[in-house]
């Protein structure tokens, strides 16, 4: 029988495959700042809410705990000024890398339909345009009338580059979508990590101007919480959208844990551990940026996320990727992201203290110059 190929791509970090093996040869060993996983520990507030529901032999409802819908409304609005979205216009999800991949299919993206993500662009924007079998087309500052497009993804503070939206360029953004009949879905898993400027969520009244439409906003608790093992999010937005991507997951048993919807109601109303995680990623950051800087790197937006988005003169992502490599240094090659950032590197701060304070050390102790 003949297997239906997904098109899908190779999956972009095996290729860091033989880098690492050339990181893991340094005689101090490997640090690891390709991936933005964290690696601070999950808080308190959150872990122990998790075991207090750890007896849960009923199914989740599909719908979400009221409790944690309820609790991320209100952190909405307390962290973002969002003051639209009701508890009925939030839904919990399992993972929203998965869910970023899916959404294409699940709101009947059609195959030749176009799909516009940012240029560089997150992989999993990619992956699912490919599952629709769409195409895909990169977003530009100069937004005419379209017919085609169905889609467009929106990132900000922006994974690789580190950009931030401002308010003027969300409030077109959407005025375009809603002038040619396309969702909106904006990718917000960084908003709470902006070292430059201020926050703006695509659900702020002065962005969306009091209307949910054509709008779907993505959080992750993974970074702003270290749950990224929980694989909890939400996705709120468009009230129609909502119920009937609600719908399609009922029929497909998608649903969070009952324990991972019981921390995610901890973490969402706390925020004092947010703000500790921000103090060590602000020092984390200033280390690498200067070690970097002062080894001739330039560095080039990062003004929020969790990595740099670093360049050297003369070198292209993976000649860059494979002298740090020699250094014991993994990072992550723009290349990954499309061929717009094939002269970067996407170094991320999700590395302990001591592993930084090496990094750094390495990074300036030996220069760039091999």
């Amino acid at each position: 029988m003949q297997r239906r190929s997904t098109g899908l791509p190779a999956f972009p970090w095996d290729a860091l495959v033989p880098y690492r093996s050339q990181a893991l040869i340094h005689p101090d060993g490997l640090i690891d700042l390709s991936v933005a996983s964290p690696v601070d520990p999950t808080p308190i507030v959150v872990t122990s809410a998790l075991a207090s529901y750890a007896n849960a032999p009923a199914y989740p409802p599909g719908d979400g705990l009221s409790s944690v819908r309820e609790a991320a409304v209100a952190w909405m609005r307390r962290r973002f000024g969002v003051v639209d979205v009701t508890v009925d216009d939030v839904v919990p999800v399992a993972g929203t890398k998965e869910l970023l991949a899916w959404l294409p299919t699940m709101l009947n993206v059609k195959p030749g339909d176009v799909i516009a993500a940012p240029n560089p662009t997150y992989p999993s924007y990619i992956a699912g345009c490919r599952l629709a079998q769409a195409e895909l087309q990169y977003l530009t500052a100069d937004k005419r009338s379209d017919s085609t497009t169905k889609i467009a993804f929106l990132n900000s503070p922006h994974n690789p580059s580190g950009v931030i939206a401002s308010r003027d360029e969300l409030v077109a953004t959407v005025l375009w979508a809603r002038n040619n009949g396309i969702i909106l879905i904006s990718d917000e898993c960084y908003l709470e990590f902006c070292w430059e400027g201020q926050p703006v969520s695509l659900l702020h009244p002065d962005v969306c101007q009091g209307s949910l439409d054509n709008l779907l906003v993505v959080h992750s608790l993974s970074k702003r919480s270290n749950m990224a093992g929980y694989r909890a999010g939400i996705l709120a937005g468009d009230p129609d959208l909502i119920k009937e991507l609600q719908m399609i997951r009922k029929h497909l048993g998608s649903s969070v844990p009952l324990p991972v919807q019981a921390a995610m109601t901890a973490a969402f109303n706390d925020d004092a551990h947010v703000e500790a995680q921000r103090k060590l990623y602000r020092i984390r950051r200033r280390i690498l940026a200067s070690a970097l800087t002062r080894a001739g790197w330039t560095i080039s937006s990062s003004q929020g996320g969790l990595s740099l988005w670093a360049s050297h003169a003369g070198l292209d992502c993976w000649d860059s990727t494979s002298i740090l490599a020699r250094k014991g240094i993994l990072v992550a090659p723009g290349g990954c992201f499309s061929p717009e950032g094939s002269a970067f590197i996407r170094v991320s701060l999700t590395a302990t203290d001591e592993q930084i304070t090496s990094a750094a050390r390495r990074l300036y102790g030996d220069g760039v110059k091999e």
